[in-house]
C-alpha cells in the first residue's frame, strides 16, 4: 500500500509490540465477533504480528478518524478500529463495495514511516445474508482477511488466484503471493520511538 520516502522498501507495523485492535459490533450479524476473531487468527498466522484485541468500542468508523485519542483509548495511537456500517453511514461502502481497509503511516524522529492505526469498515446491509450458510460465512471471513490484508499494507493484485485480487468471489483462503505479501509485511523494523 506504501513505501518507505525514496525507496521500494514497504511501510509496516512495529512487529515488536501488539497490533491493538477493537471492534464496533453495533450494527453486526449474528455471529460476527467470532468470524472477525477467525480472520484475525489467520492474519496473525501469516504475518507473525502480535495482534491484540482490547475489547468492544463504540467508536464510529469515519474517514477523518483521529490517530490518537486518549479520552476513548488512554494515551497511546488507537487500536485498529474493525466496524460494522452501512453505506449510508460510510459512503465509501456505496455500489459494490461491501469493506474497506487501509492504515495511517507516522513518521518516526529519521523520517521513516510506520503504520500506527488503521480500520476496516464492513457493509453489515451487503453481507448479512452471508451469515446464513457455512459457504456465505467463509466468503464474508474472507472479505475481513482482505480487508485486514490492507490494514497491514498489501495493496490489490492482478492475480485472479489470490485473495488480495480486487474483486475476489470464491477464494477463501490466502494464495501463495499474499502469504508471501504477508511474510513480507509482519518483519518490518522495530520502531521504539513511536
Amino acid at each position: 500500500m506504501q513505501t518507505q520516502p525514496g525507496s521500494q522498501q514497504a511501510v509496516t507495523y512495529d512487529p515488536c509490540r501488539p497490533l491493538r485492535y477493537a471492534v464496533n459490533s453495533e450494527q453486526a450479524p449474528t455471529g460476527a465477533e467470532a468470524l472477525v476473531r477467525r480472520a484475525v487468527a489467520r492474519v496473525r498466522a501469516a504475518t507473525g504480528l502480535p495482534f491484540e484485541y482490547v475489547g468492544p468500542t463504540d467508536e464510529p468508523p469515519r474517514p477523518d478518524r483521529e490517530e490518537y485519542q486518549p479520552g476513548r483509548y488512554g494515551k497511546q495511537w488507537a487500536p485498529v478500529l474493525i466496524a460494522w456500517s452501512n453505506p449510508e453511514q460510510t459512503p465509501g461502502l456505496a455500489g459494490r463495495v461491501a469493506g474497506l481497509g487501509g492504515s495511517t503511516a507516522w513518521p518516526d524522529g529519521r523520517g521513516q514511516l510506520a503504520y500506527v492505526t488503521g480500520t476496516v469498515t464492513l457493509d453489515t446491509p451487503a453481507l448479512a445474508a452471508g451469515f446464513d450458510t457455512p459457504a456465505g460465512r467463509r466468503q464474508v471471513e474472507a472479505l475481513v482477511m482482505h480487508e485486514l490484508g490492507h490494514v497491514v499494507g498489501l495493496a490489490h493484485v492482478h492475480d485472479r488466484t489470490q485473495l488480495m485480487y480486487d474483486d475476489n468471489i470464491g477464494r477463501t483462503g490466502f494464495g501463495e503471493g499474499d502469504l508471501r505479501g504477508l511474510a513480507r509485511v509482519g518483519h518490518g523494523r522495530c520502531r521504539p520511538d513511536l
